[in-house]
């Protein structure tokens, strides 16, 4: 049986905190797609590193230039006021065994707050940005913003958009192998609610499990 999901919020829905509906989507539980998770440096107005553990990142690009489009990144954050600030950032990717550290820094936020080093991580310089790297990474993007948008128009929700300068990469992280399990992306599962009874799973984080790879083939245009 396929379940409907309108623009309307399901009568079974229940809030697991006052205001969850009103600052996300109930699409975002009702009909639950897996993001991977990221942790986003930047540097704060007194030059503290910022660390944000966050999800909902793609990339795209062509020869003309690649680009990180970050989304859903809140207008209350330090890492939406230091891009502004700054015009730059860094993605840093990391793999599943570092979780709780990455955790961690959501808890050490504090304005003088080395988030970095907070979470239990080592920070190296970037070449093309001020903003620093996590060293435990096993991917990181530099990037300088182009582009900023509210998103809902209701100063809560920004979609960013950087220009990669610069990839820094474990050389082993080019076999796809090495992308899954522990070792590889984690990924962001929100906690699904079903629309009929309301009953609500926990949040999850997940990793790729690669069994066998297949040869995907590019379609051509007719």
């Amino acid at each position: 049986m396929k379940i409907e999901i309108t623009k309307t919020m399901p009568e079974a829905f229940t809030e697991a905190w006052p205001g969850e509906y009103t600052y996300f989507s109930h699409f975002e539980h009702a009909a639950v797609v897996p993001e991977v998770l990221c942790m986003i440096t930047t540097r704060k107005e007194n030059d503290a590193p910022n660390a944000a553990f966050h999800s909902g990142i793609q990339f795209f690009g062509n020869s003309n230039g690649y680009y990180a489009i970050v989304a859903n990144q809140s207008q209350s954050s330090h890492t939406y006021h230091n891009i502004l600030r700054e015009k730059e950032f860094c993605i840093n990717f990391l793999s599943g065994k570092y979780y709780e550290a990455c955790r961690k820094t959501i808890e050490e936020n504090h304005e003088n707050n080395d988030e970095i080093v907070a979470g239990g991580f080592s920070s190296i310089p970037s070449k093309t940005i001020a903003s620093p790297q996590i060293s435990e990474a096993f991917l990181t993007y530099e990037c300088k913003m182009v582009f900023c948008h509210d998103l809902t128009g209701d100063a809560q929700h920004v979609l960013f958009i950087g220009e990669v300068q610069r990839a820094v990469l474990e050389e082993h992280y080019l076999k796809a192998r090495h992308m899954c399990g522990e070792n590889g992306f984690m990924y962001n599962i929100p906690g699904t609610q079903h629309a009929l009874t309301g009953k609500r799973e926990k949040t999850a984080m997940a990793v790729l499990d690669c069994k066998t790879l297949y040869e995907v083939r590019q379609l051509q245009n007719d």
